[in-house]
């Protein structure tokens, strides 16, 4: 078949081709109290609804322009669900095998996700050492050295992963923003996301802040402030796909300027408020961007000339189970007056 691009007007080739380019909204009633101007970037509307279809597809074609990947290929992975549901996708157009190693402090709702969308699931323990052969990391590694003809995507030392950012994610904003951005807020996981769009950002304009996004019980802020890996900042917590136990090489630390710690409770709680406030229906990471660019600003770092970027990793189907579960939030001793129940289904007899 001919290129559809050429034929019909809004028409695409596959879905892959949906990567990227996602919108920009205003926030409004949930940063009403604070100085500035901000905006969400919102990545959930990438087809595989997360800031992950960008590096998984970039890594992916450069295996294939490098002969690494044919027809057939196994893809292999350490996920906390996001990169696996997007390789997992890309697989499928593409015609390759998956196999995911996740922790098991992943949602059901992306293993059972990740699992419908035809991977090889292999669930991990979360509060194990780096190196314990029952980590993902380590399961990840067996499963690669065991399968042939297979590729290790290995997103957390992977310069790939910085160069999807610098490469796309960056430009966008510089658009959309007109070049007025004046400080960008992003949560800092593997550190792509925010490593690739600080070095888009900062070689347009030296002075725009990048702000990073950390989780308490994670070693990045701490090692950004000092260069060593502290061993008593690890820590079990719960949101997913934010902070880490070890230092990726996929963060470049000298693009970022400061990191702020967020709680569980307070990420899970600011989630269920953007819902509220803005009508965004975010992930758990979502709601600790929010929640960090909250502290930011009780820290005096906007003014009224402030022009803040949020980028918003994920979408909150993928926490149902979780954040927005009132019985999961009562269980971690989340709940309190201040939290907004979901309201009641009310069944109608036939």
């Amino acid at each position: 078949m001919s290129d559809v691009m050429n034929r019909y007007k809004g028409v695409y080739n596959n879905i892959l081709e949906l990567i990227g380019q996602t919108p920009m909204v205003r926030l409004n009633e949930i940063t009403k109290d604070l100085p500035g101007t901000f905006f969400a970037k919102l990545e959930m509307f990438n087809p595989g609804h997360s800031s992950k279809d960008r590096i998984a597809l970039n890594i992916i074609l450069n295996a294939e322009r490098n002969g690494i990947l044919k027809p057939g290929s196994t893809i292999v992975e350490t996920t906390s669900g996001n990169t696996g549901f997007s390789l997992a996708m890309i697989a499928m157009v593409k015609g390759y095998q998956c196999k995911l190693a996740v922790s098991d402090k992943s949602s059901v709702d992306k293993i059972e996700i990740l699992r419908t969308m035809g991977a090889e699931v292999y669930v991990c323990p979360a509060n194990v050492p780096v190196d314990d052969p029952t980590s993902y990391y380590e399961v990840a590694k067996r499963i690669y050295r065991e399968t042939p003809d297979a590729i290790y995507i290995n997103q957390y030392f992977n310069e790939l992963n910085i160069a999807a950012h610098y490469e796309s994610t960056g430009p966008e904003i510089w658009e959309q923003t007109e070049g007025k951005i004046t400080h960008l807020v992003v949560a800092s996981g593997t550190g792509g996301t925010i490593s690739g769009s600080a070095r888009y950002l900062k070689e347009q304009n030296p002075a725009i802040k990048i702000l990073g996004v950390d989780a308490i019980g994670s070693v990045i802020k701490k090692f950004h402030e000092t260069g060593q890996l502290d061993q008593s900042e690890i820590k079990p917590y719960k949101i997913e796909g934010l902070g880490k136990n070890l230092i990726p090489t996929a963060t470049d630390f000298g693009v970022i300027d400061v990191y702020e710690k967020v709680s569980d409770k307070d990420a899970a709680y600011k989630s269920r408020e953007l819902i509220k406030k803005e009508g965004i229906f975010p992930g758990y990471t979502c709601g600790a961007v929010m929640q960090a660019t909250e502290q930011y600003a009780k820290k005096g770092y906007f003014d009224k000339d402030s022009v803040v970027v949020l980028i918003l990793p994920d979408h909150g189907s993928r926490y149902m189970t979780k954040i927005y579960s009132d019985d999961w939030m009562k269980a971690q001793g989340f709940y309190d007056s201040q939290l907004p129940l979901n309201k009641p289904a009310t069944y109608i007899k036939g």
